[in-house]
C-alpha cells in the first residue's frame, strides 16, 4: 500500500514533466519541421512505424535517465561532500554564474567526450550506443533515438566531474549548475542531428554543426571520429577531428567491427 501510495503521490508530478516534453515537442517541431524541408541535406520519407518510435524514445529518454541519474548524482553529491574540504566547494560555490557556467560547460564536454568515445570502443558500451547509430536518415528526433542505459553512462562522464570539483552539489544552488549543463547540451543536440545543410564557416572550429556530427554518424571511412557534442576543438586535441567540405554519402552501422579504432589500428592509423 505505501508503494501504491508513493505512485499516486508522483502521479501529479509526472504528468507535469509529460506535460512539459509536450510543449517542448511543439516548439521543436515548430523550428525544424519546416527548416528540415526547405534547407535538407538529403530529403527522405520516414516511415510512419519510424517516426512512432522516435517519438516513444523521445519521451522514454526524457524521462527515464533523468529520475535515474538523479538518484546516481545524490550519491555522487554526497560522496564528493564527503571527501572535498569544506573550503573547496565554499569557494566554487561563490563564483559568479557566468564564470561557473562556461566552466562547467567546458568540463562537462570533456567527460562526455571520453564517455563517448568508449562507447564506441568498449563492446559492452557499444552494445547500448549502437542503438543510437541505427538510423540511416538524419534529423532533429535522432537525438534521443537511444538507449536508455547510453544516456545514463555517457551523462555520469559529463556530470561526475562537476561534484568532485565542486561545481555541482546537493544544495539547490549546486544543482542549478548541472541542471543547465544538460539542458543546454540536450537543445544544441537537437540541432547537431538535424537534417540542415548549413555551414558557419571559421565558427565550426568552435561550435559543433549537423555538419560535424553527420560525420559521426557516416557508415562509410572514416569512423569514429568527431565524439564532442558542442566544442569541436577537444577533438582536434584528441585526434578525432573530421570535417571536410562534402556531406556523409550514407547513415547508420557499417559493416565493421563495432570498435572501429581497433580497425584503424591495424590499417595504421597514425591518430590512434
Amino acid at each position: 500500500m505505501t508503494s501504491m501510495n508513493a505512485f499516486l503521490a508522483y502521479l501529479p508530478t509526472f504528468a507535469v514533466n509529460v506535460a512539459r516534453l509536450c510543449v517542448w515537442l511543439v516548439l521543436l517541431s515548430l523550428v525544424f519541421v519546416p527548416l528540415e524541408r526547405w534547407l535538407a541535406v538529403r530529403k527522405a520519407r520516414l516511415p510512419r512505424r519510424a517516426l512512432a518510435i522516435n517519438l516513444g524514445l523521445y519521451f522514454l529518454n526524457s524521462l527515464l535517465p533523468a529520475a535515474v541519474l538523479s538518484a546516481l548524482m545524490a550519491v555522487v553529491a554526497v560522496a564528493a561532500q564527503a571527501v572535498l574540504p569544506a573550503a573547496v566547494p565554499a569557494a566554487v560555490g561563490a563564483l559568479p554564474l557566468a564564470v561557473k557556467l562556461p566552466l562547467s560547460l567546458l568540463i562537462a564536454e570533456v567527460g562526455f567526450y571520453w564517455g563517448h568515445r568508449l562507447s564506441h570502443q568498449l563492446p559492452w558500451l557499444w552494445h547500448f550506443h549502437s542503438v543510437h547509430h541505427k538510423p540511416e536518415h538524419l534529423y532533429f528526433l535522432i537525438n534521443t533515438h537511444a538507449h536508455p542505459v547510453d544516456m545514463v553512462v555517457t551523462r555520469l562522464f559529463g556530470m561526475t566531474p562537476l561534484y568532485i570539483l565542486g561545481l555541482a552539489g546537493a544544495s539547490a544552488s549546486g544543482s542549478a549548475t548541472p541542471a543547465l549543463v544538460i539542458i543546454i547540451g540536450t537543445v544544441w543536440g537537437f540541432f547537431i542531428h538535424s537534417n540542415l545543410r548549413v555551414r558557419l564557416g571559421p565558427l565550426e572550429s568552435i561550435i559543433a554543426t549537423p555538419a560535424f556530427h553527420h560525420w559521426h554518424h557516416t557508415s562509410v571511412a572514416p569512423l569514429d571520429r568527431n565524439f564532442s557534442s558542442m566544442l569541436p576543438f577537444l577533438d582536434r586535441v584528441f585526434g578525432t577531428w573530421h570535417l571536410p567540405a562534402e556531406w556523409p554519402a550514407a547513415y547508420g552501422i557499417s559493416e565493421a567491427p563495432p570498435s572501429a579504432h581497433e580497425a584503424l589500428r591495424q590499417a595504421g592509423d597514425p591518430s590512434l
